[in-house]
């Protein structure tokens, strides 16, 4: 708990508050993982949808004669 305390008054205001990236950049360290796990997150997604729209066009419209793949 000393550990503690002497962090508390050497840093005063900023104690317990979250770091930015780079000075003049208003965004915290934490705000850049979420932003990176959102990012990810849809990037997976978009590949999810790709594929099922490819399965979609190759192969289950052929299926249903609804068109025809130019081979």
């Amino acid at each position: 708990m000393g550990e503690a305390k002497r962090r508390k008054t050497t840093m005063g205001e900023k104690y317990g508050q979250d770091t930015r990236i780079l000075p003049w950049v208003p965004i915290t360290k934490s705000q850049s993982e979420l932003f990176v796990t959102w990012t990810t997150r849809g990037a997976w997604v978009g590949i999810g949808a790709m594929v099922v729209i490819w399965v979609t066009i190759r192969f289950i419209g052929p299926a249903f004669g609804l068109w025809q793949v130019a081979d």
